[in-house]
């Protein structure tokens, strides 16, 4: 199988998103466009491409292991994860923003640099913010669910979170207090795959940023 590209798509809308820009960049599969398929793998035998949707956090999993060659996830999964892969391309789509979220008063809180409770699904990316940008001290609660839960049941002070909208923070009394880092879709590739399969990779890298261009 070494002369295939193996290409990790995240499930959902960012797997549509990315096959329409493969396409526009001259890579298909047809297999992904069967409805109700149970296939794992998707093959274009004539280009030599496998895909694979996987959910976001495992993509960069597959990638640094070599399961993958090629992954494409959030940057907030890859800030997340912090895995040993190539950052190649941001593709500028699955835009919105990683953001400190809490009620109004919670803004002083943050400002005086007090010990409080934050609850996220991205433990890592809070502990870099509150310890290395802001040297405050925080006590952090991993949730998987709806983090938004966390200070109205008072399990926390704030919250660290995707906002695309804002409006489920609204719904809740919940505002915008600080943003941690802009978030988007970005590709990936195996560090050993960059090497051993270059020209392809970089064949592939080149005509997906020419139709971003």
């Amino acid at each position: 199988m070494n002369d295939y590209i193996t290409i990790a798509l995240t499930k959902g809308r960012l797997a549509d998103k990315t096959m329409q820009l493969l396409e526009k960049a001259g890579y298909t599969c047809e297999e992904l466009k069967e409805k109700g398929s149970r296939k794992l793998i998707f093959t274009n035998e004539e280009q030599k491409l496998r895909f694979f949707l996987a959910k976001g956090p495992d993509v960069p999993t597959y990638v640094e292991y070599g399961a993958a060659d090629i992954g494409v996830v959030g940057s907030d999964i890859i800030l997340e994860e912090n895995r040993r892969v190539y950052e190649v391309l941001d593709l500028g789509f699955g835009k919105c923003r990683m953001c400190v979220c809490g009620p109004e008063e919670a803004r002083e809180l943050l400002k005086h640099h007090e010990m409080i409770r934050v609850t996220s699904k991205y433990p890592n990316i809070a502990r870099e913010y509150f310890y290395n940008r802001k040297h405050q001290t925080v006590d952090i609660i991993k949730l998987n669910g709806s983090v938004e839960l966390g200070p109205i049941v008072s399990l926390g002070d704030v919250i660290v979170d995707i906002v695309e909208t804002g409006s489920t923070l609204k719904e809740n009394g919940l505002a915008v207090l600080e943003e941690v880092c802009p978030v988007s879709c970005r590709m990936i590739v195996n560090q050993v795959s960059m090497q051993m399969k270059t020209r392809r990779i970089r064949e592939i890298i080149g005509n997906v940023r020419d139709c971003l261009e």
